[in-house]
């Protein structure tokens, strides 16, 4: 037990800059308070004294803002930051060096019996007032944003963002989105603040602009072709990729504008 606070503590040091030495994360930091409660109401818990653990585990919320379950399983180098508002459910697990923010809710969506809170797997970090809800699991080193709503699984090494979530990860791109840049590339067009890891609706949009320019010049390219065919009299002239200028260029960043606008007000 000792051994695992001083774990504990140490992962204090490591995640927040805040801390300045042991007596003072022993003192003032509630989430190792809550903590420390926990792992013994936790023992108590799988002893079948079910009644002392739950009066322990409410006591520590009342002294400390944080509700955890006895029967919810914690790794080691547990960290939750601040603490206030954090509840987490039964049938949770959570694996090694995980890090939750004030307001987290690990909770459920039904109400029968069995698993019905989630999984975090080693490295997870849930951001501020983010709600993990449901029996799936969040895969390793994956992170979850401030005010997320989570209801399925999230791959491993992967971002959730947004209500309902949204995935962002860092893989290599696909094919298709490698062409769609290159193409986009070699007629000078560059989407302004725009990433490939970004989900974003203007930025689909962008997506399938590119994509119907190349097929239309494609079509434009094999019609010049067949014509020379059937008239030798014909002058072939090849569709080529040329960058647009500078006019065309303010009229689509104008365009990106005006939607960057009206999205900014159906938000309010």
């Amino acid at each position: 037990m000792l051994k695992q606070l001083k774990e504990d503590i140490n992962a204090v040091f490591a995640r927040d800059p805040a801390a300045r030495n042991t007596l003072e994360v022993l003192t003032t930091y509630p989430g190792i308070h809550a903590l420390m409660m926990h792992r013994v109401a936790h023992e108590l818990w799988k002893k079948d004294c079910k009644g002392s653990a739950r009066l322990l585990s409410s006591f520590s919320r009342f002294s400390t803002g944080i509700e955890i379950h006895p029967g919810a399983k914690i790794g080691r180098r547990f960290f939750i930051d601040h603490g206030m508002g954090v509840v987490i459910g039964e049938t949770a697990e959570i694996g090694d060096d995980v890090t939750l923010y004030h307001g987290v809710t690990l909770g459920g969506t039904t109400w029968n019996k069995g698993k019905r809170h989630p999984t975090l797997e080693d490295g997870v970090v849930v951001g501020a007032g983010a709600k993990i809800l449901g029996p799936f699991t969040v895969g390793k080193n994956s992170k979850v944003g401030s005010n997320a709503v989570v209801t399925k699984a999230v791959p491993e090494n992967t971002t959730a963002v947004g209500n309902p979530a949204r995935f962002i990860t860092k893989d290599k791109p696909s094919e298709e989105e490698a062409r769609r840049r290159d193409y986009a590339e070699s007629i000078g067009f560059q989407p302004y603040a725009a990433t490939q890891d970004q989900s974003d609706p203007i930025l689909d949009g962008m997506r399938v602009l590119l994509d119907r320019i190349q097929q239309n010049e494609k079509r434009m390219n094999t019609l010049c072709q067949r014509l020379s065919l059937l008239d030798p009299t014909f002058k072939k002239q090849q569709v080529k990729e040329q960058p647009f200028s500078a006019e065309e260029l303010k009229i689509i960043e104008d365009v990106r504008r005006e939607c960057e606008a009206q999205s900014s007000q159906s938000k309010a």
